[in-house]
């Protein structure tokens, strides 16, 4: 320590001392050029105290002192260990010895051993702990969590399959399409695959505990579909029954069979039929035309009447109070004096006039003719849109709109809820009769019948919270309800 004249560091035991002593001409110290003189005399493990060093840089500036000061103690490495409430993992919190005794990886194993951790140890990081300088907290040992089993899931084979339940966007609208051409398969065909739910894979803890997953969530394959059976050699394959138009249904697939006419007149008479019709020429007057799946009609429907549990797709027009009711969506070339009910969405390519429209999402008109197509006369109604290029007419009558309408939406909130209702109040009768019997004694043996009744009731209303909540949604999708009108209003 030439630099520094008169500066002399010596150890007392567990302290270590700094003597200023008489020298000649004194270069300037400071507390960095103090702390690099330490490291390199081999003090650097010591405990330094931060006011003594001060102190001594204080007195080694001074011309003429003399000191001896104590800055720095001896200790032992100082370590714990903290263990999280899930017993999931394990960390060291180490202070490195100053010049004491150091701690060795076989004492932080003994540590361990004694706390109760044996799995998932981490040796490298138990020696990267043990030879740090500084402070650290570091994580020494780690469980495995659990994988929970992945619940069955339904894989669709038939990339056409119809799905007929409507997709609300973020505005509450319904995304329609033209059913254009019928997706068919044929007998055996394959329709869906089913992977069953898996078990996981259970974890430990650091104790070695083993730790167990919940298993996926089985479901099977949708009962009563129509057209579809599983395979007698393969119990998570689901195959068709006949040819036929295949429609998803959930966690299956159905496969309504497809009757084809050419029109649908006194000389094929009326059509009730379990599937899909597919007229293609025209629906005379007074006939009837019933399915269960999508009605296409290729030509008009003259004065007639459909009534599809699917969609209805007619190319050409709906014409002389004819009626047309479909479960799902209705388009059309253009309606007059007509009555039309949709499920969904009511698409017209041209005009609408003296008709009555009701769709319990939207009602689109002008689809091919946004310049012209018109909504005049009789009455439109819907839950979200009504949208039309010209809206009226100069003469004609007065045309009706209303927004904000879905009486399937409405009926099945009001009925929800009473049902809702019913299962409360069996549920606070259950829950008094449970007080009761354990208030005043149980001697006919009911309280654990009563208690297993209650738990029931509790979770038969409240399965039903999340489908009223998703009823509330929808219902107050209504506040974004408009009408837009693409050119003009007229009448």
């Amino acid at each position: 320590m030439t630099e520094y004249p008169g500066l002399v560091f010596s150890e007392d035991k567990d302290r270590l001392l700094a003597s200023v002593r008489p020298s000649g001409e004194r270069h300037p110290l400071d507390l960095e050029a103090l702390r690099g003189l330490l490291m390199e005399s081999g003090f650097g493990r010591w405990q330094l105290s931060e006011a003594a060093l001060l102190e001594l840089v204080e007195c080694y500036n001074a011309e003429g002192t003399e000191s001896e000061l104590t800055i720095g103690t001896s200790h032992d490495a100082v370590c714990s260990l903290e263990i999280s409430k899930d017993a999931m993992q394990v960390w060291l919190t180490l202070v490195p010895a100053g010049d004491g005794k150091v701690l060795l990886p076989d004492a932080v194993y003994l540590m361990l051993d004694h706390a109760g951790v044996t799995y998932g140890i981490d040796q490298a990081a138990v020696e990267a702990a043990c030879a740090a300088t500084e402070a650290v907290h570091i994580l020494v040992a780690a469980g495995i969590p659990a994988e929970n089993g992945e619940n069955a899931r339904f894989e669709l084979l038939v990339a056409e399959a119809r799905d007929r339940a409507p997709q609300l966007d973020e505005h509450g609208l319904i995304d329609f399409r033209e059913l254009g051409e019928i997706p068919t398969v044929v007998a055996e065909q394959p329709l869906m695959r089913r992977y069953p739910p898996t078990s996981g894979t259970v974890g430990h803890n650091v104790f070695g505990a083993v730790i167990e997953p919940l298993p996926g969530r089985n479901e099977s394959f949708a009962e009563n579909l129509i057209g579809a059976y599983v395979a007698n050699d393969d119990a998570n394959l689901l195959r068709a029954v006949f040819n036929g138009q295949p429609v998803r249904c959930g966690n299956g697939v159905m496969v309504e069979q497809v009757l084809h006419v050419r029109n649908v007149n006194m000389a094929s008479g009326n059509i009730s039929f379990d599937g899909t019709v597919h007229i293609e020429g025209e629906v005379l007057p007074g006939m009837k035309v019933n399915a269960t799946g999508d009605i296409v009609v290729g030509d008009l429907v003259d004065g007639a009447e459909l009534d599809a549990g699917g969609d209805v797709h007619v190319s050409g027009g709906i014409i002389a109070k004819a009626k047309v009711r479909a479960g799902g969506s209705i388009s059309a070339r253009f309606v007059e004096n007509s009555q039309v009910c949709s499920g969904t969405t009511i698409a017209i390519d041209d005009t609408v006039l003296q008709s009555d429209l009701q769709a319990n999402n939207q009602i689109i008109v002008g689809l091919k003719s946004p310049l012209r197509g018109r909504l005049a006369g009789g009455s439109a109604r819907a839950m979200m849109l009504i949208q039309t290029p010209v809206l009226g007419a100069s003469s004609g009558g007065v045309t009706n709109l209303m927004l904000g309408v879905n009486p399937v939406l409405e009926a099945s909130y009001k009925e929800l809820l009473q049902t809702i209702d019913k299962l409360r109040e069996e549920e606070d009768k259950l829950e008094k009769l449970v007080k009761h019997l354990t208030t005043h004694g149980d001697k006919a043996g009911m309280l654990e019948r009563a208690k297993a009744s209650w738990q029931q009731a509790i979770q038969a209303w409240a399965k039903l919270l999340p489908e009223r909540d998703e009823l509330e949604k929808q219902l107050a999708l209504i506040m974004e309800a408009r009408i837009d009108v693409g050119a003009s209003v007229e009448g």
